[in-house]
């Protein structure tokens, strides 16, 4: 009995001995991925990140009007541009392209310039694809990086010289200040003085014109988080449902003016004094001039419109510079064999400030335009290549079936 007692104690104390602890190498939650799964796993991350993008255009309804123009919530929306690029894109259409005069800062989407181009010729031909507050500076980004689709069409682009009036228009100063669109300007070549941005800033910039998941982030956060990013709205709004603001509801451009339509004499009154820069060393302009490569070095066929400019509000010692750079402007388009139009002087009381026309104002470009020669030259060149296409394209292989 001994022997069994001393038996069953041992294998009591065997059972209870305590094993010992082997500890994982880099934690007991670690989980360690060959080299083939990191290469996998790489492919799936970004095979996400390309595919969901792509996939949200299916996703979210976006059906642009023949008046369609980007509303004023979501101009900084470029991922939404890109989109609306693509989808402007035809045979047929003129897309075109400026700042908020193309836009039309003082009257409804039914008074711009591009409905007045249509009512007078081919409804919905013309496509507004303004962007308000788009400097040229700006505007060669969003050309460069996010309309990638504005290929081989015939594209009416506008150059508003007020962006040369001043030094602080053709960010030019050493002070800083906050100007539109500071996203698509250059952030390392050419160096901007007055833009002030940390490195790593810049660097996200950069990347974020690359990567259209970043820009689809983006607009997700302009168009439903109020223009900020998903975890400054959770902490604002601990107890609201992100999904629930996800409503697939596009902000619609707003039957609301953004200032009151009254003659500039009514507002500034006066003449002002401008400080014209320089055409050599403008920034502004250099930007237009690339913003005109990009678009010919992709087979696009254009057609530059220059100004309405308020000549009423600039004072008679500053005329002389206003007319050497819109004398050096045409020199340029005439050497670049690009077609243009500056439109003479509206009256008065069509001008709602330094460049915006008013309603009245923009039927009248509207129609000098259609019957000016250059432009017509551009039409007859745009059916010229519409009928190349046509004629060029290869014959099905196949007899069309009936039915």
């Amino acid at each position: 009995m001994a022997d069994s007692y001393t038996g069953e104690a041992t294998l009591k104390t065997q059972k209870h001995r305590p094993r010992p602890v082997v500890e994982a190498p880099f934690g007991s939650n670690t989980v360690r991925l060959s080299g083939r799964e990191w290469v996998i796993t790489g492919t799936l991350a970004i095979g996400l990140c390309l595919s969901i993008p792509w996939a949200w255009q299916f996703i979210e309804p976006f059906e642009p009007g023949p008046d369609y123009r980007i509303p004023y919530e979501l101009g900084n929306d470029y991922w939404l541009y890109s989109r609306y690029c693509g989808l402007a894109c035809g045979e047929d259409n003129i897309l075109v392209i400026g700042d908020s005069v193309v836009w039309g800062e003082y009257v409804m989407p039914q008074d711009t310039l591009t409905h007045h181009l249509n009512s007078l010729s081919a409804p919905g031909r013309f496509v507004n694809l303004g962007v308000d507050g788009i400097h040229p500076a700006a505007m060669s980004g969003l050309i460069a990086y996010y309309a990638r689709a504005i290929r081989k069409q015939s594209v009416m682009l506008h150059f508003n010289p007020l962006w040369m009036s001043s030094q602080r228009h053709d960010l030019q100063t050493t002070r800083e200040f906050q100007f539109n669109h500071p996203k698509l300007v250059p952030q390392f070549v050419p160096w901007i003085p007055c833009y002030r941005e940390s490195y790593a800033n810049r660097i996200g910039i950069v990347i974020e014109r690359y990567l259209p998941f970043r820009a689809w982030t983006n607009h997700l956060a302009i168009a439903y988080f109020e223009n900020t990013d998903l975890a400054t709205w959770a902490r604002e709004n601990p107890y609201s449902n992100p999904l629930a603001k996800v409503s697939l509801q596009l902000p619609t451009p707003s039957t609301d003016l953004r200032h009151k339509p009254v003659p500039w004499t009514e507002t500034v009154g006066a003449p002002v004094d401008f400080e014209w820069v320089d055409p050599a060393s403008s920034i502004q302009w250099h930007s237009f001039q690339q913003t005109v490569r990009t678009l010919r070095a992709r087979g696009n066929n254009l057609f530059v419109v220059v100004g309405p400019f308020n000549e009423y509000m600039i004072k008679e010692q500053q005329i002389e510079p206003y007319n050497a750079i819109k004398n050096g402007i045409d020199v340029w388009l005439e050497e670049q064999q690009i077609p243009h139009y500056a439109p003479p002087k509206l009256p008065s009381s069509l001008y709602a400030d330094a460049s915006h026309p008013l309603g009245q104002g923009y039927a009248l470009i509207a129609e000098q335009i259609l019957q000016d020669d250059s432009f017509r030259r551009f039409i007859d060149g745009e059916k010229q290549q519409v009928n190349a296409k046509n004629h060029n394209r290869p014959l099905s292989a196949t007899p069309p079936q009936d039915g």
